[in-house]
């Protein structure tokens, strides 16, 4: 495995700008950009096509006024005209920013000011309307453009494109790597949002990391779909900075809700999913297998015969007899369901941001699909640990190519590496926080390792529960069992300063239905369901089977069921499906109280 100077060394002169022009070089015929039309036929564009658009739109912003070292903000869905706007912004050695789609006027008026943009770039009216009214507030921004012909907007994407095209092998020379590629915001789960400055080298370097883990004859014209946030690194990393420098062909899912959709038509062979989505996929499958149960019972018998051959295929230690067995129940049992959910041609498949239950994860494995798990944070560019293929479930790998991983004497994960951010903007304190000699950063995160350096997360530094007879806690361990009840879907431990632990679990929107109907259960609406007595009585009877594995002091002793899903980039969920501990807590404060009275 090369190390993190010889990284350095391979990508030590590379920008986004110079890799994304050897990538048109070698693959300019190859699709860059895929997209779906109001009349559902679809639109494709190549990586030539997309350096002219590219080149006239860093043209178009150029005769604007911004140069380098400008700050631009995007709020852009997942669409071509993102990849146009963001790849011209750094042609011409300006800094681009996504902001969250649902972001109000006050936190785009915060994050503007505390990134200095000059500029803002909005796709439709709704986001316009949000930024014109947060305008007054944001003291440098001198230009709001947009994408579509809005009135009021001082310029369109059409507008930008409509200019001679500026040279891009001259432009390429204007962005250095040390320049800033761009600034995530940390999802704020915690506290307020950070900007995590992370620079062309840090991407040009990460990029040859994941190249590396990845490790496919031909990566060019892989195909991918785009449809998580910008504004987070994953969907960054992955449907984005990837593509420009690998040649990956990206469809544009701009509504998640239609993600399965896109796969059914798209097959993807790379994919990224917060566990949420895989979760999804998975409560779907049950949920049609349930209808059948002859089937489901058929399917269930396979996988349970599979999933130790299946384990063994993965260190390559099963038997020719194995292998067919293997072959024999894929062909029946889970080839089929693949297919159905468009997941047949998947070589590499990922999940992160947030933990998994490992029989998830392992579930899929045992039916073909190559999910494995990848622990990384805004502020190490994306990956830290990573197996795409000799994957231990419940484990996020080992340390990527490149990068060092380790613990601190309270447990603490701490890496080094070319990934590693160039500090927190504007937070001198924070980031010397996050910082210790030598180069390392802490995540935050408590972990161990196995004897094979395989890393497991045990909790969030910060988000361990601490009960009131002193016991540490993981909740996040405690909520990935809570999710293997059948009708749980989402989970919440709580028990800060409590005497025991107990939790709030959301009845799984899939599943929970198609069992309430086999249980001959009427009800008017999800919210009623999640009080039925049955439903409570069949989740508590699940609960001791889910706490098997934990001992007395830290097992969930009560659950609240909710009916309603909670939903991404609210009160109470990250945009990608991350817990808002606080939100919910305050949402939830009865119920929660009502469960130590």
């Amino acid at each position: 495995m090369p190390t993190s100077a010889e990284l350095t060394e391979r990508t030590e002169s590379t920008t986004i700008p110079k890799a994304f022009l050897r990538t048109v070089e070698e693959h300019g015929d190859l699709v860059a950009l895929r997209w779906k039309n109001d009349d559902d036929s679809w639109g494709e564009t190549t990586y030539c096509e997309l350096a002219d658009q590219v080149a006239r739109a860093a043209a178009g912003l150029a005769a604007r006024g911004i140069g380098h070292g400008d700050r631009v903000m995007l709020m852009i869905r997942n669409m071509p005209s993102f990849h146009v706007l963001d790849t011209a912004l750094l042609f011409l050695g300006a800094t681009p920013v996504s902001i969250y789609n649902s972001s109000s006027s006050e936190q785009i008026a915060y994050l503007c000011n505390d990134a200095g943009a000059t500029m803002a770039i909005v796709e439709h009216q709704a986001f316009f309307d949000a930024f014109s009214k947060a305008r007054s507030e944001i003291g440098g921004l001198k230009s709001l453009g947009s994408v579509d012909q809005i009135e009021g907007s001082e310029f369109s994407l059409a507008d930008l494109l409509s200019t001679d095209p500026l040279d891009l092998q001259v432009a390429a020379q204007t962005a250095q790597p040390s320049d800033l590629a761009t600034l995530i915001y940390t999802s704020g789960t915690t506290g307020p949002s950070k900007g995590v400055m992370l620079d062309h080298a840090n991407v040009s370097w990460t990029i040859e990391c994941l190249r590396l883990a990845i490790d496919m004859d031909e990566i060019a014209g892989s195909r991918i779909i785009s449809y998580l946030p910008m504004a987070h690194i994953a969907e960054r990393a992955t449907g984005h900075y990837q593509p420009l420098f690998l040649g990956l062909e990206v469809t544009c899912c701009p509504d998640p809700k239609e993600l399965a959709a896109y796969a059914g038509h798209v097959r993807p062979n790379i994919m990224f999913g917060v566990p949420r989505v895989w979760e999804k996929i998975y409560g779907g499958v049950k949920a049609a297998l349930s209808a059948d149960p002859e089937k489901e019972k058929a399917v269930n018998e396979a996988v349970e015969a599979a999933a130790p051959i299946a384990e063994k295929m993965t260190f390559g230690t099963a038997s020719e007899e194995e292998l067919e067995t293997y072959a024999f129940l894929d062909a029946v049992a889970f080839t089929p369901i693949r297919e159905l959910v468009g997941l047949d041609q998947l070589v590499v498949a990922i999940t992160g941001a947030a933990p998994i239950p490992a029989e998830i994860l392992s579930w899929f494995r045992t039916i073909g699909v190559p999910l494995s798990e990848i622990y990384g944070l805004s502020e190490t560019t994306g990956p830290t640990t990573w197996d795409p293929y000799r994957v231990k479930p419940g484990f996020v790998g080992r340390a990527a190519p490149g990068i060092e991983v380790a613990l601190a004497e309270d447990g603490e994960v701490i890496c080094r590496g070319g990934n590693i951010f160039r500090g927190y903007l504007n937070l001198p304190d924070k980031t010397a926080e996050a910082m210790s000699e030598g180069g390392w950063f802490h995540t935050g995160d408590i972990g161990e390792f196995d004897d094979e350096g395989y890393l497991k997360i045990v909790d969030r530094k910060k988000e361990l529960i601490i009960t009131a007879g002193g016991k540490n806690l993981s909740p996040a361990n405690l909520e990935a069992a809570l999710k293997m009840i059948p009708l749980v879907g989402q989970a919440c431990a709580v028990g800060d300063g409590r005497p025991f632990v107990s939790a709030l679990v959301v009845l799984d929107p899939d599943i929970a239905p198609q069992w309430a109907s086999a249980q001959g259960i009427d009800y008017d609406s999800i919210e009623e369901l999640g009080k039925n007595p049955i439903v409570i009585a069949e989740i508590e009877s699940g609960l001791k089977a889910s706490m098997a594995n934990f001992n007395h002091a830290e097992a969930v002793k009560r659950v609240t069921v909710l009916g309603a899903e909670w939903m991404p980039d609210t009160e109470l969920l990250t945009p990608t499906s991350k817990l808002k501990r606080r939100g919910i807590h305050s949402m939830f404060a009865t119920e929660i109280e009502a469960m130590y009275s």
